[in-house]
């Protein structure tokens, strides 16, 4: 199957972001640093993050975020494809019979 434009596009996309990190960024109550929380070999983990390193975790996290979109959109344009694909062999083996 070639690839198409879009699949090209959302690919190139998914290579050009540098940073992730996954799970979220909780304020915690009367404190001056952030829980992060992530889900690991099946446990919460959570980290404790200063108030200066939060904007680049976010930014880490948003990247994550934009992967898992982007990776979501090529994998339905490859189902689309294949069903398209599968739909034309089948339209073939009715002229073939």
């Amino acid at each position: 199957m070639k690839s198409t434009r879009k699949m090209q596009r959302l690919l190139e996309r998914m290579a050009a972001i540098e940073r992730m990190e996954r799970g979220k960024i909780c304020p915690m109550a009367g404190r001056p640093h952030y829980n992060h929380q992530t889900w690991q070999d099946g446990r919460n983990i959570v980290r404790y993050v200063p108030e200066d390193e939060r904007a680049a975790l976010q930014q880490a996290i948003d990247g994550y975020n934009l992967f898992r979109t982007l990776a979501d959109e090529y994998v339905d344009e490859i189902i689309r494809r294949t069903r398209l694909e599968r739909a034309n062999n089948r339209k073939r083996k009715k002229r073939d019979d």
